[in-house]
């Protein structure tokens, strides 16, 4: 398969190299198995000859027209965390040949692939418009209210909708260069993540900060402080609204708005979270820190972080 990487100025440089040397390596490992797949021919592009990354560093590419035939084009993140920052960079002026190719690319019918913020663009330019996607877990917030149009999986690590394939956060480059290959051959996706040491991450469950989307919303954020405070009574939704001087109708509409969860699931993360802090650092029983986080039972705590993490309470002590 042709493949056309993306270059922009401002583009995120682990992310471009993850994905050049995912490709390169499963180019280089093919001849391991008894039948191969074919070769991906990667090529770099690029709207000037050469391109500043978003560290300074200076990138070659080949003219953007070499992506008109590409079987994939694939788009690396923007290095841009702030979230206004991230939006006006986006809908700017100096992304719209960016945005104008994308769009150019749905419009036909052709295979697109991005990660993290570089989702944000495949959405600006309407090329999730009616699918399914995934973007970096912090910024689902800012995300879902941006491209309401768009059915955001925050979660999930590689979604695949009609043709266009979404990745998570960061470091979710290498899940979804794994995704490129794993489409020719699962085995050698098995294969290339193994000398890579990249372990399955189907989810972003496991690495998400609860407190970190809270802010994006008053309300939430206030929850979010009361929730903490009371981790380790029952649930109450009644008790929180009241404290909070709002209606629990109200409180469960903003907290599905904004984290696109219930108020009771989201305790719940946040319990997940305490537990598993306190695992990893304390010598505390099981039984003490289910108490501590509003559980009677350790066996209600136990099948909760086992659903939530994927692996069993002694994994996470002995990280």
């Amino acid at each position: 398969m042709d493949v056309s990487v993306l270059v922009y100025d401002g583009v995120f440089d682990s992310g471009l190299c993850a994905v050049l040397d995912v490709l390169e390596a499963a180019n280089a490992m093919r001849g391991e198995l008894p039948q191969p797949p074919p070769a991906w021919n990667v090529t770099t592009v690029g709207f000037s000859r050469q391109v500043r990354t978003g560290a300074g560093h200076l990138v070659t590419a080949e003219p953007v027209s070499a992506a008109a035939t590409a079987g994939l084009l694939l788009v690396p993140a923007l290095a841009e965390r702030r979230p206004d920052a991230l939006l006006e960079r986006v809908a700017g002026p100096d992304l719209t040949g960016v945005r104008e190719l994308v769009a150019d690319r749905r419009d036909r019918g052709k295979p697109l692939a991005s990660a993290c913020t570089g989702t944000f663009l495949l959405a600006e330019s309407g090329a999730l418009a009616g699918r399914r996607a995934t973007t970096t877990w912090w910024l689902a917030p800012v995300f879902r209210r941006r491209y309401p149009d768009v059915a955001l999986d925050e979660s999930s690590m590689v979604i695949t909708s009609q043709g266009v394939t979404t990745a998570g956060a960061a470091f979710g480059h290498v899940d979804l260069a794994l995704a490129v290959v794993r489409s020719a051959s699962p085995a050698l996706a098995d294969l290339v993540a193994r000398y890579l040491v990249v372990d399955e991450r189907p989810s972003q469950s496991a690495y998400t900060i609860p407190s970190a989307l809270a802010q994006s919303d008053p309300l939430v954020a206030a929850f979010e402080r009361w929730a903490r405070l009371h981790l380790d009574t029952p649930d109450s939704l009644a008790a929180a609204a009241l404290a909070l001087g709002v209606s629990e109708r109200t409180l469960q509409r903003t907290v599905r708005r904004v984290l696109n969860t219930t108020p009771v699931r989201f305790v719940q993360d946040l319990r997940v979270e305490q537990a598993t802090h306190l695992l990893r650092t304390t010598d505390l029983s099981l039984e003490t820190i289910a108490r501590r986080v509003g559980y009677e039972h350790a066996a209600t705590l136990r099948a909760l972080l086992r659903d939530r993490t994927g692996t069993t309470t002694a994994g996470l002590r002995g990280r």
